[in-house]
């Protein structure tokens, strides 16, 4: 019933909109990371990079996880031999401490077969640590511990930051750690990562939510099978994720931070066009009617109704910016 055009390849997005770069700290493409590796480990691999970045300079580190005792679930810049061993260490105090004296207190709370690893992975050359903890509704969940050698240090700004970040990923690994399935999972996580970037606008708070209910019972009305409406949802829970570095091009970054993620290639499209107009007045590429994928169009109305608050200003629009029929099975729904 609702054309559908093949496939074709989305162009790359110029630098200019591309999300971050190599050394900007870039929280979507920590997102991207967690959607590729739905693991504790890889949650934490991919948090201990963005917190490196977030600091700056030379660092390593490594994340401890609490399982009954405080175990290494993962490292940066630092030997993988280091995890899953179990360590007692200054994160015990379930506070954020900056320890000029390097590891000194790491040392002093393990065993001399442990001290011997410390050793061997180039702790004993750490002059200073920063130690942040991960706290999910006070529950200590684990902490984030960050080395430096030689002379460099920590500013206030860098510190804060990074205890911001422990902080923004705490209810992920909560996640992860009572999740019944990685799908449910996913979900949860993108979700929450969509709204950490509305809450810096207080009247965007919530519309990806609004968005993706609409496009889903959208969907579900025009025979849209189980496996594409979780694609769609996926397209609409971030369609406006790249406007975390600004307006301007939102789609297009938005859809280059999804590049790569295979299972949503259509969701990528989605989020590339979904300011395409039916009557080729669109961006970016002023595709017009069906050649716009039918998420996007699915998406295009959903966002109308969400924005202009009325099904008579979402007619009024039929046919112009958006697929007539799409608004048809809009009407039909029991809003």
């Amino acid at each position: 019933m609702f054309g559908r055009r093949p496939k074709t390849t989305v162009p790359s997005t110029p630098p200019e909109t591309r999300a971050g770069s190599a050394d900007t700290p870039d929280a979507t493409r920590v997102l991207a990371d967690l959607l590729a590796r739905p693991t504790q480990e890889g949650i934490l691999e991919a948090a201990l990079v963005h917190a490196a970045r977030l600091l700056g300079g030379r660092v390593a580190a490594y994340a401890i996880v609490r399982r009954g005792q405080d175990t290494v679930g993962a490292v940066h810049n630092y030997s993988r031999a280091l995890v899953g061993v179990a360590l007692s260490g200054p994160w015990s105090t379930l506070r954020t401490r900056l320890l000029s004296d390097g590891t000194r207190e790491l040392y002093e709370q393990n065993s001399p077969d442990l001290q011997s690893l410390l050793t061997e992975c180039g702790m004993k050359a750490v002059t200073l640590s920063l130690v942040v903890p991960i706290s999910d509704r006070g529950h200590y969940v684990g902490a984030l511990v960050l080395d430096r050698s030689g002379d460099e240090g920590v500013t206030p700004t860098a510190q804060e930051a990074v205890t911001r970040w422990a902080a923004a990923i705490a209810p992920l690994l909560g996640i992860l750690d009572s999740r019944e399935d990685w799908k449910h999972a996913a979900r949860q996580i993108t979700g929450a990562v969509v709204e950490a970037i509305e809450s810096r606008e207080f009247d965007a708070l919530g519309h990806a939510q609004a968005v993706a209910t609409l496009s889903l019972k959208i969907g579900q009305q025009i025979g849209l099978a189980d496996r594409e409406l979780e694609e769609l949802w996926y397209a609409a829970t971030m369609h406006d994720i790249g406007k975390i570095h600004g307006e301007p091009g939102h789609a297009l970054v938005g859809a280059n931070f999804l590049h790569g993620v295979g299972h949503l290639s259509e969701a990528q499209r989605a989020v590339r066009h979904h300011h395409e107009r039916w009557d080729g007045q669109g961006e970016p590429d002023r595709l017009t009617g069906e050649d716009i994928p039918l998420y996007a169009r699915i998406l295009a109305v959903a966002n109308a109704y969400v924005r202009l608050g009325g099904i008579e200003r979402v007619r009024s629009q039929a046919g112009r910016s958006l697929d007539p029929r799409l608004v048809s099975s809009l009407e039909k729904l029991d809003l």
